[in-house]
């Protein structure tokens, strides 16, 4: 039988963290919860997220450290969102779980069901 486990990049005071916890922990799946603000994600786990989905989609522009640092008035490429977003891990969009080679961010519970449908 495969390892069914996931690793979750945020902090248990995020509510998207929290649903995903939930939500895998509801389906037996084991947790290895990275908690983000203790231990910051590292530019080559970051990159496999940005890859996939794009700097941009990352960046969470509701956040509160989004507007302290009045980056809604910036023009950033994404190589400046990478940087910003290493030095303050508040800027992103979270959770970001990693299932295998599967990836997501955000409460993306559809994604979650499909990783553990059955058949697969």
């Amino acid at each position: 039988m495969p390892d069914l486990s996931v690793q979750i990049f945020g902090h248990e005071r995020d509510q998207g963290t929290r649903a995903a916890i939930r939500f895998f922990k509801e389906r037996r799946v084991a947790i290895h919860l990275v908690d983000v603000t203790r231990k910051p994600i590292a530019r080559g786990e970051l990159r496999r997220f940005i890859d996939r989905f794009g700097a941009r989609a990352l960046l969470d522009d509701g956040a509160k450290a989004y507007h302290d640092q009045g980056l809604a008035y910036l023009r950033m490429d994404d190589t400046e969102i990478v940087e910003r977003i290493l030095v303050e891990q508040r800027l992103i969009r979270l959770p970001l779980v990693r299932f295998g080679a599967e990836l997501s961010f955000g409460r993306d519970e559809t994604a979650w069901k499909r990783w553990f449908k059955p058949g697969c």
